[in-house]
């Protein structure tokens, strides 16, 4: 397993990630997997071969050259989708199911709330929130909403 960036990142006509190690080894459909992709997501990316054994390890996304820093993160965001609540603009009712219109870093969007227990706290003052459809969607700072987007969430909590 290699600790350092020692490696070359290309897209292949089927557009997956090729990995060309130091010593010339070539594998196809590299994936980038974050250690802790809520707490610190910019610290710990496995680099993950097709069949699941890591090749790589980078211990921090920022310190790579901006190329390959570029590539990898392109290919988190095909595969990552969380979107980030900043804002509760309205619920149903306070009884669940309950639909809630939200306000997060990707615009505009409702979600259905199947039930309290789909709103779990995570470290510190985040919260992860699962809607009816499987999509979760993230608070990374509960004490930073609005006081009329905290209001609503106790009602839930």
């Amino acid at each position: 397993m290699q600790q350092a960036a020692n490696f070359k990142l290309h897209r292949n006509a089927l557009g997956r990630l090729v990995m060309t190690t130091a010593d010339g080894l070539v594998h196809e459909g590299v994936v980038p997997v974050r250690a802790f992709p809520i707490a610190a997501p910019d610290d710990g990316i496995g680099m993950i071969s097709a069949d699941g054994r890591e090749l790589a390890w980078l211990p921090r996304l920022d310190q790579l050259p901006a190329a390959l820093r570029e590539a990898i993160e392109a290919e988190l965001a095909s595969r990552e989708f969380m979107p980030e609540i900043r804002r509760i603009r309205s619920v149903s009712t306070f009884a669940t199911p309950s639909t809630w219109e939200v306000e997060t870093d990707r615009g505009i969007t409702s979600l259905v709330l199947r039930g309290e227990e789909d709103i779990r706290r995570l470290a510190g003052s985040t919260l992860l929130i699962s809607d009816s459809h499987g999509i979760h969607y993230l608070v990374r700072n509960l004490p930073g909403l609005d006081k009329a987007s905290r209001k609503l969430l106790d009602r839930f909590l």
